[in-house]
């Protein structure tokens, strides 16, 4: 299913590159500017069986999208000043800005040195279990194990169940089912159990791939003073804020901050949702942020920011620079809103 929607959208985004209907409506869809999401930037694997794909640009895609912007004279801002044009209703000049998830040491290694070519801020959003180095990419580990192993067993709604990972076509299937179970199961110690014994079960060793992606409290520190760099907060466990109860919603969100500011010594006052779409960041969410006093807070949610996008500064949606499009040709049409208003219903904000 998903990847029929990779494809279906992948088709849609090229009819209006070749139609240039974005040329058409970009003034009407672009909106004031937009929020670049991002997760891993690195050197392109080889595996045939990548399911995580996605959450990856090569540094070369990156280096093309600032020259894109650059080229048409948008501005590349801190969330600092976007939070301040936002609250001053200052939409005279275009806008982007790059946020990165989760805090992979990728992003000090190659996405670093190409945002230094053009100078380009940016903000990445640390889970501070990740940082601590004992936190859970679960979706990770469950790539790692469907990789290695044949057959997987695991006990879903109660039935023990065997699946076949024997071929790649058989391992994208199982990917896709127990990826579905595992993000619906209904709080962070059903997922941490479940992935525990599953990672067991096929010998993977979930605390080493955090340490081996993950930049470190002491890796960070530097990176944090870097000009460019400002660090934002992405929960403690990144945990489906949504399927919490309001006292472990509020701690995962709060902790989070206090972490980051007692490690780095430098205020966090911006936040990403983990997960960050409708089934994980809601109104109570984006109440919970603001009374933890961010900012900003951004969702996974499609879509540009408009002058309205100011009544919902922890709701604020972005666009993805998803490694399942890294075509330098549809560039102009994620930067003319025409793509994500279409999702969107034409609705120019999305924030209930």
């Amino acid at each position: 299913m998903k990847q029929l929607r990779s494809t279906v959208i992948r088709a849609g985004l090229e009819a209006l590159c070749l139609t240039g209907m974005h040329r058409l409506f970009r003034p009407i869809f672009a909106g004031a500017g937009c929020i670049f999401m991002l997760h891993h930037v690195r050197p392109a694997r080889d595996a045939a069986f990548q399911p995580n794909s996605h959450l990856e640009i090569t540094p070369q895609f990156l280096r093309a999208v600032l020259a894109h912007l650059r080229a048409r004279g948008i501005d590349i801002i801190t969330m600092d000043e976007f939070h301040r044009r936002l609250t001053e209703r200052d939409f005279s000049r275009h806008f982007a800005c790059f946020t990165f998830d989760d805090g992979y040491r990728d992003n000090r290694d190659f996405a670093l040195p190409v945002m230094r070519e053009f100078d380009a801020p940016f903000t990445v959003y640390v889970a501070s279990d990740f940082a601590q180095g004992t936190g859970n990419l679960w979706w990770v580990a469950l790539e790692s194990a469907i990789a290695k192993a044949s057959t997987i067993e695991a006990e879903i709604d109660g039935v023990a169940t065997r699946i076949d990972t024997s071929t790649l076509s058989a391992k994208r299937s199982a990917f896709e089912r127990l990826h579905g179970w595992l993000r619906a199961l209904p709080g962070r110690a059903d997922l941490a159990r479940e992935i525990g014994a599953l990672s067991a079960r096929c010998g993977i060793d979930q605390a080493a791939i955090c340490r081996e992606l993950c930049m470190s409290w002491d890796e960070l520190k530097p990176f944090a003073d870097e000009p460019l760099v400002s660090i934002g907060a992405h929960s403690v466990t990144h945990c489906n804020l949504a399927q919490q109860p309001d006292e472990i919603a509020s701690q995962e969100i709060a902790t989070s901050r206090a972490r980051i500011e007692s490690a780095l010594q430098r205020p966090a006052l911006h936040f990403a949702y983990p997960y960050g779409d409708r089934l994980a960041a809601g109104s109570r969410e984006f109440a919970l942020v603001k009374a933890a006093g961010f900012k900003t807070a951004v969702t996974t949610r499609p879509g540009m920011i408009f002058p309205e996008s100011a009544e919902y500064p922890t709701a604020l949606p972005r666009v993805s620079l998803n490694g399942n499009y890294q075509d330098e040709r549809i560039l102009p049409v994620l930067t003319s809103g025409v793509a994500t208003a279409m999702w969107n219903g034409f609705r120019r904000v999305d924030a209930a």
